[in-house]
């Protein structure tokens, strides 16, 4: 429970930070985000839960990435990172689970996820801004990729990559788990605040 509370308030501090750095007020964040400004205000002081979707919305809202929103400072100039020390951002209703492992430092941040899907249980993705770019590498079992409503078959062994700018679909397809790895190459830079 320590360690909960421990992370609500790092997301609570660098949420504040990177909204005050983009010069938005509650109300613009809230309105670019699409999350609720009662959210945001309870966000910031550390209450709550929020959930996966929330954290990428707001993390695109403000140019950054998710893990930049739950990481304190750099620990230094490597870092391991045991997927069984992560807790996962989301949970599906068949035991899936996505757990993002790290993010690169630089002006255009990679998120590394690994994802884990049941047979038949997806995640829809709302799109992301302008210049992400998503990859998937299936270590094992099989996906459908569903970008822009068009599916695709992913299998072990083979990685797609898409613009994450539009809507799309993890789904875990065949009769097997389906383990991957997810990246997510972020834009160089912040969003201004125009």
């Amino acid at each position: 429970m320590a360690e909960t509370a421990a992370a609500l308030r790092t997301v609570a501090h660098n949420v504040r930070a990177a909204r005050t750095r983009a010069g938005l007020s509650l109300e613009e964040l809230s309105r670019r985000s699409q999350v609720s400004k009662g959210a945001l205000v309870a966000l910031e002081k550390a209450q709550g839960n929020p959930n996966l979707a929330t954290l990428v919305r707001l993390a695109d809202t403000l140019g950054i990435s998710v893990s930049a929103l739950m990481q304190g400072p750099p620990q230094g100039r490597v870092r391991v990172v045991a997927a069984d020390t992560v807790t996962p951002l989301w949970n599906g209703d068949r035991g899936g689970e996505a757990r993002l492992m790290l993010t690169t430092s630089g002006p255009a941040p990679v998120e590394v996820w690994r994802w884990r899907l049941e047979p038949d249980e997806e995640y829809p993705s709302h799109p992301h801004q302008a210049g992400v770019v998503e990859t998937v590498s299936v270590t094992s079992g099989r996906m459908a990729l569903i970008v822009d409503g068009t599916e695709h078959t992913v299998e072990a062994g083979q990685t797609a990559s898409f613009d994450g700018d539009t809507p799309h679909t993890y789904r875990g397809s065949g009769t097997e788990t389906c383990s991957l790895i997810m990246t997510v190459h972020l834009p160089p830079g912040p969003v201004s605040a125009t």
